[in-house]
């Protein structure tokens, strides 16, 4: 009687440690450059950085408009405060003053 002999294939040995290898470096991929990876850090220190030197501008801003916005208070209105705010806001002059706008 004749039988036949199959010899094994060495793909069938490798299918595991493939799958093994994929999924290793998906994983160590997502690791290092994921939103909580490795990487992340130092991208969110410079995102950190920036912010703060925007917030540090906007407060300084903020200051020097309280500052300005301070001397039209009622108990301590400055006129020639008031009138520079009226004739920039209604962009008025009279026919014989020259207007100079600086920049601060």
């Amino acid at each position: 009687m004749w039988t036949r002999h199959h010899k094994r294939r060495n793909t069938g040995r490798l299918i595991v440690p493939t799958i093994t290898a994929v999924v290793l470096t998906y994983f160590g991929y997502h690791a290092y450059n994921g939103d909580y990876g490795i990487n992340a850090k130092v991208r969110y220190q410079q995102r950190i950085e920036t912010l703060e030197q925007e917030l540090a501008t906007l407060s300084a801003a903020r200051a020097r408009l309280e500052e300005r916005t301070s001397l039209l208070n009622n108990a301590s209105l400055e006129k020639d405060m008031l009138d520079e705010y009226v004739r920039r806001a209604l962009n008025y002059a009279a026919p014989n003053e020259l207007v100079v706008y600086i920049k601060r």
